[in-house]
């Protein structure tokens, strides 16, 4: 099978992932979407393992709930030197750059990739590396925060080919990267 780096992601209507301290109190605007299926699972099933950034890492392990992966994950840090406890044996930290770290981890049998976290997202997209990206809208404005997206000199084309509406308040677009972009 080929391999794909997939985004699932939510934003606010702004286009920022975390607020301007690096709160995702946002993503609570609407808690009874955490009532119904909006296809994390079916992309959990799609992925056979999880790449990102140290900020994320430590947001999640941050929340107050056991380790929520049951498939690996790889932090990318050049600070982060051990892993907590709760997330067990999961979790493998690399360093290097973005082609570096692909070759290691495709070298794990892994290449259905989960790519999460704002600079790792980025990073990826400026190799031309993102196959496909589900983002999430919140209806709200943060006004400023850690954005999604940032100044690249990579410009990749993507298409829209399916669009969600949860309890008429979110939208969801599903993106995969054009052919002959």
């Amino acid at each position: 099978m080929e391999s794909q780096n997939k985004v699932f992601i939510a934003t606010s209507l702004d286009g920022y992932i975390a607020d301007r301290s690096g709160g995702v109190d946002y993503l609570n605007t609407y808690p009874e979407i955490n009532t119904i299926d909006t296809g994390y699972n079916d992309h959990m099933a799609s992925i056979d393992a999880l790449v990102m950034g140290r900020i994320s890492f430590e947001t999640v392990i941050g929340f107050d709930i056991p380790w929520p992966y049951n498939k690996p994950v790889y932090v990318l840090s050049n600070t982060l030197t051990q892993v907590p406890d709760k997330c067990g044996d999961q979790v493998t930290i690399l360093s290097g750059t973005i082609p570096d770290v692909l070759k290691k981890i495709h070298s794990d049998g892994h290449t259905q990739l989960y790519i999460d976290g704002g600079k790792v997202i980025q990073d990826f997209l400026k190799h031309d590396l993102i196959d496909q990206m589900i983002i999430t809208i919140i209806p709200v404005l943060l006004g400023g925060g850690i954005p999604l997206f940032s100044e690249s000199e990579v410009s990749t084309k993507f298409e829209c080919f399916k669009t969600q509406l949860f309890l008429d308040k979110l939208v969801q677009n599903h993106y995969r990267k054009a052919v002959n972009a």
